[in-house]
C-alpha cells in the first residue's frame, strides 16, 4: 500500500510539473488588461456566455456558471460548475492569486488539490480583459490567446454587447473562429 501511495504521488508530481512547463512555454505575450478591477464587486456568480474550446470544459455542455467569493487568507475561491448533457453537475473547486494588485486584473488560477494549491505551479492565467463600469459583463483570457470567456451576470445579455466584447477579443488577436457559445436552460 505505501508502494502504491508513493507511485500515486509520483504520477501525480510528474504531472504538476508538466503542466507547469506547458503553462510557462505556453506564452507570455504581453495583452492589455482592464486598469483596476475592485474585487469586491467582481465577486459572485457569472454566467458563461461564450469561450474558446477548452479540454477541461469538454463534458460542460450547459448552464456553465462560476461563482467568486473571498476565502479566508483573502485570495478568491473559484466554484465552477455545468451541466453534462446527460444533465449530470459536475464541480470544480480552485484558488485564484491576485499577481498585479492593487489593480487586480491579472490573476493565476489553480485547481490543484487544497494541499498542494499553495505551491506557485501549475496555475492557469486569468486576466480580465474587458469590463463594463458596473460589472455586468467581463472578457477573461489568457495571454498567450489560448482561453477565453465572455461572462455575464445574466443568462441572456444583450447579442450587440456580447459582439462588442467578442470584436474587442479579435482586437487583441484571439482567433475566434472556435468560439463555442454557452446553452443556458
Amino acid at each position: 500500500m505505501l508502494k502504491s501511495n508513493f507511485r500515486r504521488l509520483l504520477l501525480i508530481g510528474g504531472v504538476v510539473v508538466l503542466a507547469s512547463a506547458t503553462l510557462v512555454h505556453a506564452g507570455n505575450e504581453d495583452i492589455p488588461t482592464v486598469q483596476q478591477v475592485d474585487l469586491k464587486k467582481y465577486l459572485g456568480e457569472w454566467h458563461e456566455i461564450a469561450r474558446k474550446p477548452l479540454y477541461f470544459q469538454r463534458m460542460c455542455d450547459y448552464n456553465v456558471t462560476a461563482h467568486y467569493s473571498l476565502n479566508s487568507n483573502g485570495n478568491v475561491k473559484v466554484d465552477n460548475q455545468c451541466f453534462d448533457k446527460h444533465g449530470k453537475l459536475k464541480q470544480s473547486i480552485g484558488e485564484a492569486f491576485v499577481k498585479n494588485s492593487p489593480n487586480n486584473s491579472k490573476l493565476k488560477v489553480s485547481f490543484l488539490p487544497d494541499i498542494i494549491r499553495w505551491l506557485p505551479i501549475a496555475r492557469g492565467d486569468y486576466w480580465i480583459l474587458k469590463l463594463d463600469e458596473n460589472y455586468q459583463t467581463a472578457l477573461v483570457g489568457s495571454p498567450n490567446k489560448k482561453y477565453l470567456w465572455v461572462l455575464s451576470r445574466t443568462t441572456t445579455p444583450d447579442k450587440t454587447i456580447i459582439d462588442e466584447y467578442l470584436d474587442y477579443a479579435k482586437s487583441l488577436g484571439y482567433d475566434l473562429s472556435d468560439v463555442i457559445y454557452t446553452k443556458h436552460k
